[in-house]
């Protein structure tokens, strides 16, 4: 092989200097090559075997089972349980894994879709109709009598997250109040729309229910959405706002799992770890929300309510199969 000769009086480029100095490139086998190489170095990551990943998805399936909808964040926290055969580690890792066995045991039909909630994502339709018939035949089974008629306050829920909203909404639209799902601090067009809710709503006394992450910023978000509903809302409307979820003494009773806060965040100095909501078992908060929601409404307001719906549905029915025979559906 030709080499060129070093032009005479070209200076040496001194030990650790860069100048020509050629790329870092890796070098392929059976390639020789001049350029410096420096190894990877790895890191070891556990590989769970076929028997504990069996393991792992029993553990979800028989979360599941107990209760659902959960959302996958819910399933999580509960995977991450020291005491549990197969538990996950408490890391975005962890949550990944727990993620993909849930698509996967969907996929394969082990468990319904159904039983996980996502409520992050959402559609936007148009419903039409096939006559008048077919209008009021589809819209009986929204008919909703009036639970909340002879009730003392309004009762209105408001969640930190999406995902906080899609494991609760069942219960808040069997209970018929409004659900708001924040998207953590609150855009003041939402706390505007609501307050005017509820000032063309109702005149009666307001209860919000609130449910957020116990970390420096949760534990200011519910301040935040409650003053800024104060602005707007009729000075004379009595206002009660509650903190459901999740709070101090709840992370002792029901041994909820923590993480060190971080640490240049300096609001809520008090708040020494954190907990995010999804924490709290689904069961448990549904069970929470629907014993608080209910201690507001009359002694059996709700199955009157059940009984009045009926009736009125199978009259609307009743009307639209009249409509049907009268008219052939149009």
């Amino acid at each position: 092989m030709l080499h060129k000769e070093k032009p005479a009086g070209a200076a040496t480029p001194p030990t650790g200097s860069t100048q020509n100095t050629p790329p870092i490139v890796p070098a392929r086998p059976g390639i020789a090559s001049h350029a410096r190489v420096y190894g990877a170095r790895t890191i070891k990551r556990e590989r769970r075997t076929r028997d504990r990943i069996d393991a792992l998805d029993q553990q979800i399936i028989g979360v599941l089972e107990e209760d659902h909808p959960q959302s996958v964040r819910h399933v999580f926290y509960r995977m991450t349980n020291p005491r549990l055969a197969e538990p996950v580690e408490k890391s975005d890792r962890g949550y990944r894994h727990v993620q993909q066995r849930c698509v996967e045991l969907r996929r394969n039909g082990r468990i319904p879709y159904g039983w996980i909630s996502d409520a992050t994502r959402r559609g936007y339709f148009t419903n039409t109709f096939n006559g008048k018939a077919d209008f009021i035949r589809r819209m009986a089974g929204l008919y909703r009598a009036d639970l909340w008629r002879y009730a003392e306050r309004h009762v209105e829920v408001w969640v930190e997250s999406r995902s906080l909203a899609g494991v609760i909404h069942k219960d808040c639209e069997d209970l018929a109040v409004s659900l708001y799902p924040a998207g953590g601090f609150s855009s003041i067009t939402l706390a505007y729309e609501a307050a005017i809710n509820i000032n063309e709503g109702t005149d009666k006394p307001v209860t919000i229910i609130y449910i957020g992450d116990y970390d420096p910023a949760g534990v200011l978000i519910d301040v935040a959405i409650e003053r800024e509903l104060r602005k707007h809302i009729n000075p004379e409307v009595e206002l009660e706002f509650l903190r459901l979820g999740i709070t101090a003494e709840q992370i002792e009773q029901y041994d909820l799992p923590t993480k060190p806060r971080k640490a240049n965040d300096k609001r809520a100095l008090h708040i020494e770890h954190t907990v995010e909501a999804e924490a709290m078992p689904a069961h448990v908060l549904r069970s929470l929300l629907r014993s608080l929601i209910e201690s507001y409404l009359p002694e059996d307001a709700l199955r009157v309510a059940q009984v009045a719906e009926k009736s009125e549905r199978d009259g609307l029915l009743m009307f639209a199969s009249m409509l049907g025979k009268g008219n052939h559906g149009i």
